[in-house]
């Protein structure tokens, strides 16, 4: 067996579970794979004009519709990187077990757990209301003319995932719209307890939560050896 100066070891897998990961690497991946694989058909279909045909080409929507959702995971990121200083710990990009699916991020502070899944929308979010007196009350997501009232439902139950391992620790779910149509005053909202904001107002919000006995160290640790990075 060849061994390894203690200088040169690799890290155990249990250490680079507790890595935080990088916002929107998986997501910046499938990107790049998608884009390397759109290519080779071009060039496959012009042959040696392929070079030029790729130049020339617009990418398509849904290739490109993971670089956007790449970025605003690591804008997103970026924004809570910032906030380690204030006693908080935040994982980013990890993959559910079991899944093929991950959770953009996780944040850890001594009030509790937040899941938070960063989406790059244009359009106002709102909150739209349907009965509730005579009919069921029935809750629906708006952002702009579309619908995304999905997207609750996987914020949901990403949250569920979460509280599976964490027990009684309070665990919250947010929608963080990264570049949506937010007014100048109010805006934020909750649906079905969980929270769809904007990057500054979730950062407001997380560093906020000073109240509570979580023990943010331990509490992380827990989570990144349970969800790794993706």
């Amino acid at each position: 067996m060849e061994t390894m100066s203690p200088g040169l070891e690799t890290p155990c897998e249990e250490s680079l579970s507790t890595e935080p990961g990088v916002a929107g690497s998986s997501a910046r991946r499938e990107y790049e794979r998608r884009k390397a694989k759109d290519e080779e058909k071009i060039r496959e279909k012009w042959g040696r004009f392929g070079g030029l045909a790729v130049a020339l080409s617009d990418e398509r929507q849904p290739t490109k519709a993971w670089d956007r959702g790449a970025v605003g995971e690591e804008r997103l990121g970026a924004r809570l990187n910032a906030l380690g200083a204030n006693g908080l710990a935040v994982l980013h990009d990890r993959r559910i077990p079991g899944s093929k699916a991950n959770i953009d991020h996780i944040a850890i502070t001594p009030g509790g757990i937040w899941v938070i899944d960063a989406k790059r929308y244009k359009g106002r979010p709102e909150l739209k209301i349907e009965g509730g007196i005579l009919r069921p009350r029935v809750e629906r997501l708006l952002v702009g003319r579309r619908d995304c009232t999905k997207l609750v439902e996987g914020a949901l139950k990403q949250v569920d995932i979460v509280r599976d391992l964490v027990g009684d620790v309070p665990v919250t779910g947010a929608l963080c719209f990264v570049e949506a149509d937010w007014p100048l005053i109010g805006g934020a909202f909750a649906t079905r307890d969980v929270h769809v904001l904007w990057p500054k107002r979730l950062a407001k919000v997380l560093t906020d939560q000073t109240a509570g006995d979580v023990d943010v160290a331990a509490m992380r640790e827990l989570i990144a050896s349970r969800f790794k990075s993706a």
